[in-house]
């Protein structure tokens, strides 16, 4: 277009730092998430446990309330060990997986199918920083319900039980964080992978839960038909709790995971193996990704 007068001036304004232009992919991504009244009231139903277990723990080191129950002998109403933080951390992963599957498919898929990939990547933006942006997305929300809970409440304890129990306790922290970032990973990776080749967003959602159900039944007829333990690496769920277990407990372990990621201490698997299976999970994931995430598309 020719300019006839003048007048023209260039941008003048503040720019968006490079290292956090992703960002504005993100911004835009909650805002369509907040007008989600079903998605907004599950996610703050998803901190009752949380709430549930803080409250247990001021309880349990307040003397007054003990005493106004009548329960001043009542010190181990709940033990602090690490089944407690196990439990907790497996409670809220489960719901992070509905999280998941309900938000995760709506992220890339509507772009693929209207076309609108190019015009993303014809602003500076690098298929890095979209697919950044969209799995900041998850990356928040479930931090929010999973480790970041975890690591509140180990606070708490920490307060009102003494600096020396945070020292000795100090693995419960680490393999809360360490291994919720693990379990978020990997729903993100899955989520918006299978959103970018599955383009109907319910399927994509349903898929989700293939993966993890439909893979542990393939997994335990394997381990039933030919009598061995190695089907299991086909249970996402055993994977990541034989991975919990070793972060939790180190190699002296005495649990079967956590509650919804069950790993028997019989099964056999070695944990080297849960973390190269998911380890090429989250490969495949990413292979998917950039196979579809691109600027132009040829059809066949």
């Amino acid at each position: 277009m020719a300019v006839y007068k003048k007048t023209y001036r260039p941008y003048a304004g503040e720019i968006t730092p490079s290292w956090s232009r992703f960002l504005v992919i993100t911004r835009y991504a909650f805002e369509d998430l907040h007008r989600s009244r079903f998605l907004n009231i599950f996610y703050i139903a998803t901190f009752i446990y949380p709430l549930i277990a803080a409250l247990l723990i001021y309880i349990q080191h307040n003397a007054s309330v003990l005493s106004l129950v009548g329960a001043q002998n009542s010190r181990g109403i709940i033990s602090i060990n690490v089944v407690f933080f196990m439990t907790l951390l497996g409670w809220q992963s489960m719901l992070a997986l509905f999280l998941a599957a309900f938000i995760g498919p709506g992220q890339v898929s509507p772009d693929l199918a209207n076309n609108a990939l190019p015009l993303y990547l014809a602003r500076p933006f690098s298929r890095v920083e979209y697919v950044l942006g969209k799995m900041s997305v998850l990356l928040m929300l479930l931090s929010l319900m999973t480790w970041v809970p975890g690591l509140l409440l180990f606070g708490l304890q920490g307060y009102l039980e003494g600096p020396q129990w945070m020292a000795d306790h100090v693995r419960f922290a680490v393999a809360t964080f360490v291994g919720g970032w693990v379990w978020i990973l990997i729903l993100s990776l899955l989520a918006l992978a299978l959103s970018a080749w599955v383009k109907w967003k319910p399927a994509a959602g349903a898929l989700m839960f293939g993966v993890f159900f439909v893979a542990a039944g393939f997994g335990t007829a394997i381990n039933a038909i030919q009598r061995t333990t190695w089907g299991s690496l086909l249970n996402v769920s055993f994977l990541v709790g034989s991975v919990w277990a070793q972060l939790f407990e180190g190699s002296q372990r005495t649990t079967n995971g956590a509650v919804f990621f069950r790993a028997p201490l019989e099964s056999g698997v070695p944990p080297w193996c849960a973390w190269a299976s998911l380890i090429a999970l989250c490969g495949i994931c990413l292979y998917m990704l950039a196979r579809k995430i691109r600027g132009t598309e040829v059809v066949r």
